[in-house]
């Protein structure tokens, strides 16, 4: 009884680490990394844009003195 319990669960993780190593999951694409590094440039690329365009604004505004149309006004 005592022997058991960790028997059972001994044998149960040799068949999981069988089934995950004959079994492996099948990637969507050969070169996964090359596209996610893709998608993670142009994300950041415009995160990038978006969190400077308020300071762009104000250094265009302080060198020219034209106030920047905002989209609000425009419509």
């Amino acid at each position: 009884m005592v022997v058991g319990g960790p028997a059972v669960v001994v044998v149960a993780c040799f068949v999981t680490m069988y089934l995950a190593v004959t079994r492996p999951d099948p990637l969507v694409t050969d070169n996964y990394f090359e596209r996610n590094a893709e998608i993670n440039h142009s994300l950041d690329a415009k995160a990038t844009a978006a969190s400077l365009a308020p300071a762009a604004q104000a250094r265009n505004h302080a060198a020219t003195g034209v106030a920047p149309v905002s989209a609000e006004t425009v419509k």
